[in-house]
Parts: C-alpha cells; sequence; structure tokens
C-alpha cells in the first residue's frame, strides 16, 4: 500500500491540466470532520463538511472543525459542496464555512438539506441549495455528479460518482448493505455494477466497520429487543440515541404505541430533527403517541418514553445531565435508561460516566454491551468485499476512520485484486492526483485542528489546550515578589497563591527563603538583568522545588517588580 511517509510538509506541484486533484481536509485518521476537495480545471468541488466532537484531552472546546485555510483564497472557485447524508460529522462545519462565503450551493437529498438549512437559519445564513436524489445527474462546473441510493442509519444517504476530465470517483459516504432496512430502501449495488462497466478509476469508501468481520446487522433486528424490554419496564423508560437517528426514533415510537406508552422528545437538537423528519415523512409518527415534554408530569411513570439525546457522554446533552442530577427530569429507582448507539472512538470514558451516575440514582441502564439496542451504520468488511468485487476499481483511497480502519480496508482492497501500490493510504491534507487512470500522493498541504470554543473560531491553539489540561490536571501557582533593583533584597513577598497543588499554602514556607536567595544571586551577578529574567530564575526555583517535592508539574506564574 502506498503511503505518506515523508516528515514535515511538501508543497504539490502546480495542478496539470486534465488531472483530478483530491484533497482530504478532514476524517482520515479520525471519526468525524469529513471533508474532500476535489479540483480540476480551475474548480473545486467539496464532498461533505462535517465536525469532530472534542475528546477529554481538549479541555472548553465545543467543536473541532476542518481547516479551511486550503479554501480561504479559493471561495470564488467553489462550483458546489455536495453533502452525503445529514449526521453531524458530515454537516456541521457547513455555518462556518459560508460564513466566509454564503452562495457556495449545497447539493443533497431533501432529508439532509432540510436538517443543514434549519442548522444554518440559527447562523442567520439562507443558502443557496438543489435538492437530489439516487439516479439524478447534475453538472457542476466540470465535475459531473451521479447520485446513488445508499443505506445508512439515517434515510436520504447518496453516494455521488464523479465524472471528470481526469477520471472517475465514487465516494460512498457513511453506508452498510442492510439488506432488511426499515425504509425498504437497500444500498443499491445494481446502481454500482452499472458503474464499474463504466469503470471506476478511484474508489472513496468508508472504513469505519473494515476491522469488523463479515455484516453488519440488520436494523429490524433492534425491534424486538426494544419490544422486550419495554414489555419488562415498571416506570419510565429513556432511550438515549443521536438526535439525527430517525429509523431508531421510529423503532422507539412503534414499540411505545404496541405498549400503550406516551412518547416526549428531550433536547433541542432532538426536538427540531425529529419534528423536520415527520414534517417530510421520514418518520411516521403513531397517532397520540408524541405529547410534549411539559406534559410528561401529568402522566403515570409507567406510560412514559423520554427520547433524549446524549448517548456519548456530552457535558451538557440532557442525558448527562440527568445522570448529574442538575435536569429537571429526575432519574429515579426503577426507571429504565437505554442508550441505543455505539461508542465513537475517544467517547468511552464520558459514556461510562453516564452510565455510572445513572445506576448510582438507582436506574437499570442497558446499553449495547448488554442487549442488542444498537446496531452500527457502517459496512463491515464482508459488505466492503462485496463492493469491491462489484466495482473493480483501478484505485483505492480508504476514508472515514482511524489508523487501523484505513488499513484494514486498504487490505480488503488487495484481497479483491486491486493492486498494492495503487492503495493510497492518506492523512488530512494529502495531496492525490488522478489521471489516465493513475491516482498517486504528489505532497501535502498544511491541515490543522480548528478549535470552535465558545464564540471563537480558530483562536484557541494546541498550546493553549496543552495549558488547560496542565491547569486541570496539575493546577496553578502565582508568586509576587518586590525586589530591590539594585542589590536584590526582597522587599515584599514572596507571596504565594496556589490552587489545585496543596491543602495548605504553608507547604511552601521552605521555598520562600530560595526564591530570595536565587533572586538576589542574580542581581548581585548581572547589573544588565531583565525582569523577564528574574522571572524565569522564580519559575525555575519553584519549578524544580515543587516537582522534586510535590510531585507536580503546576503552570506557574511569576510576577517580579523591581524598586
Amino acid at each position: 500500500m502506498t503511503q505518506m511517509t515523508e516528515p514535515g510538509l511538501r508543497t504539490p506541484p502546480k495542478l496539470p491540466k486534465g488531472t483530478l486533484r483530491i484533497v482530504p481536509l478532514g476524517g482520515i485518521g479520525e471519526i468525524g470532520r469529513n471533508m474532500t476537495v476535489f479540483e480540476i480545471d480551475g474548480k473545486l468541488l467539496i464532498v461533505d463538511c462535517g465536525v469532530l466532537f472534542p475528546e477529554e484531552d481538549q479541555p472548553g472546546v465545543d467543536l473541532i472543525l476542518p481547516d479551511f485555510s486550503y479554501l480561504r483564497d479559493r471561495l470564488d472557485d467553489v462550483v458546489g459542496v455536495v453533502l452525503t447524508h445529514g449526521h453531524e460529522d458530515h454537516i456541521g462545519a457547513v455555518p462556518y464555512l459560508l460564513r466566509l462565503k454564503q452562495d457556495i450551493p449545497l447539493i443533497g437529498s431533501q432529508l439532509t438539506l432540510a436538517l443543514v438549512e434549519a442548522k444554518l437559519a440559527e447562523h442567520r445564513i439562507k443558502p443557496w441549495s438543489l435538492t437530489v436524489k439516487e439516479g439524478q445527474v447534475e453538472r457542476f462546473g466540470p465535475f459531473e455528479c451521479e447520485f446513488v441510493a445508499v443505506n445508512h442509519s439515517i434515510p436520504d444517504a447518496l453516494a455521488v460518482f464523479l465524472r471528470t476530465d481526469g477520471g472517475t470517483v465514487l465516494h460512498t459516504g457513511d453506508f452498510k448493505m442492510d439488506q432488511l432496512p426499515l425504509d425498504g430502501r437497500i444500498t443499491d449495488l445494481r446502481h454500482f455494477a452499472r458503474l464499474a462497466d463504466e469503470g471506476v478509476d478511484l474508489f472513496m469508501a468508508d472504513s469505519t466497520n473494515a476491522d469488523v468481520p463479515g455484516f453488519t446487522t440488520a436494523e429490524a433486528e433492534i425491534g424486538p429487543t426494544l419490544d422486550r424490554l419495554f414489555a419488562q419496564a415498571e416506570k419510565r423508560i429513556i432511550v438515549a440515541s443521536f438526535s439525527s437517528h430517525v429509523h431508531r426514533v421510529q423503532q422507539v415510537l412503534n414499540a411505545a404505541a404496541a405498549h400503550k406508552r406516551k412518547v416526549a422528545f428531550v433536547g433541542r437538537s432532538m426536538v427540531r430533527n425529529m419534528q423536520i423528519a415527520a414534517k417530510l415523512g421520514y418518520l411516521d409518527v403513531p397517532q397520540g403517541v408524541l405529547v410534549d415534554l411539559k406534559n410528561v408530569e401529568n402522566l403515570p411513570d409507567q406510560k412514559v418514553v423520554l427520547m433524549s439525546t446524549g448517548s456519548q457522554g456530552e457535558p451538557m446533552a440532557a442525558l448527562s445531565r440527568m445522570a448529574n442530577g442538575d435536569h429537571k427530569i429526575q432519574v429515579g429507582v426503577g426507571d429504565t435508561v437505554i442508550l441505543a448507539s455505539s461508542l465513537i472512538p475517544g467517547n468511552e470514558n464520558a459514556v461510562f460516566r453516564v452510565i455510572n451516575g445513572l445506576l448510582k440514582l438507582g436506574a437499570d441502564v442497558v446499553h449495547k454491551g448488554t442487549a442488542k439496542v444498537h446496531v452500527s451504520g457502517h459496512a463491515a468488511a464482508g459488505e466492503l468485499l462485496y463492493c469491491y468485487n462489484i466495482l473493480t476499481p483501478r484505485n483505492a483511497m480508504p476514508v472515514h476512520g482511524e489508523t487501523r480502519h484505513l488499513i484494514a480496508n486498504g487490505k480488503i482492497a488487495q484481497a479483491s485484486g486491486v493492486p498494492a501500490a495503487n492503495v493510497l493510504l492518506t492523512d488530512d491534507g494529502s495531496v492525490v492526483d488522478l489521471a489516465k487512470g493513475v491516482a498517486r500522493i504528489v505532497g501535502k498541504v498544511e491541515c490543522g485542528f480548528v478549535y470552535v470554543d465558545g464564540s471563537s473560531i480558530g483562536e484557541i491553539t494546541d498550546d493553549d489546550l496543552k495549558d488547560r489540561r496542565i491547569l486541570g490536571d496539575e493546577g496553578f501557582i502565582s508568586i509576587i515578589t518586590v525586589v530591590n533593583k539594585d542589590t536584590g533584597k526582597i522587599l515584599s513577598g514572596p507571596e504565594i497563591h496556589a490552587r489545585g497543588v496543596a491543602e495548605d499554602d504553608s507547604v511552601f514556607d521552605d521555598i520562600k527563603p530560595r526564591i530570595a536567595k536565587a533572586l538576589e544571586d542574580t542581581v548581585t551577578s548581572s547589573k544588565e538583568h531583565t525582569t523577564h529574567q528574574l522571572q524565569q530564575v522564580v519559575r525555575r526555583t519553584v519549578g524544580t522545588w515543587v516537582n522534586r517535592k510535590l510531585r507536580r508539574r503546576p503552570m506557574i506564574i511569576p510576577v517580579v517588580l523591581e524598586a
């Protein structure tokens, strides 16, 4: 397999005429932030524009965006953004891209565009959009796009087949091959076969479950499990899922109707997305099942189902707040909580913390590890092999997954007959050129994380996050000292304040004489000293002592005033 191994950045060469360039700006080596830029003849087409959710080592961060710097000076060349489906990791960054240029066309299915338009309305952006469906062919500048029905954990997902002078590309988006989908809409392998007859120069396939053998379990198998759990539950049932998982919500509504329970949606995104899905006909709401959350208190516990957000342990989501006891819904003994989703890598600790909190409150917690309450939305290894055998692509570029997933996908491609040299394992920012049936990595562009922190976008750096981790894990010490600028004698202080380092500030009494001596020695030995140098002396003196004495590495802020 071909892999980027050169250290540092290599600027790609000028794009030759008639060559298709592919630059992933996210989704390679991670689960989320999916975004790929295609370029030919001076025009750009973007496929997906999603967000990545922060992990525990990124404190205070709300969202992580793709790095738009590669596009910033070329927004006028963008002919459109194709959105494969409506999950946040594929559409969540669209508002931030359109802030740069609001009239970039958005192309997607009916449900996908409805979800992204509702999100854009919150940002006061009214987009130019084009609704497409499977089988439709549209041209955007030098790109001809043909859309293919694929099955996923959200309705109306599409793969996109690109025809260009540089070659053809099939990008699956997220997909699986569920043969018994709830909406009857399967991944269209007959359409794949027709594209294979034409010739697929590059296959960009979802890698998320490439290391899982066999085939993904059918969505229909969740229904009997929910029915059993609903029959057993004696009090309230709380089901947590992604706010866009229409199929899961449909199964919960069906089970609630069968057991004569009422359902209330909990969480702003859940309410918004299900209203959109019901209005467009993607969600079939049984008559009389839905109630407003504010009316739940008037119902007996055994008649209540709460459909909630927070299945990934997000701190501000409804389920996390219930587990912490700071939500208006108070979870109690005998309540049943069902986590109807998988664990996104990196969220394990947060989810287990929520589970433990709910168990302490007396709830019965059911999750994927204890019952069949979730099936994946991504193709397993057997399904990917089917696709490779049907498509017989000349080249393969695994996308959407961590490194282990990408490598597993690449091995499946090789097993199906794709030559090892034609399997490209890339990174975010890798530059791939496709011409005359040959795809090769030609360079790399800078492509970092862009952090959304409150109202700031891209202002928080990795150094800032390192400081936050130190503050959270090791604590903070400030030392204020006034010295005589000629003799170095202490006129006031050292005054030491600490947070999260020791139980009592008196522990620092031993270090104060050492600070005074270090400052005096520095002043008397160097008449040309600066205040910054004195502060560094204090930092080193305190840092060495704290590390040896207390076994900690806190953030140290020295303030030295000369008088």
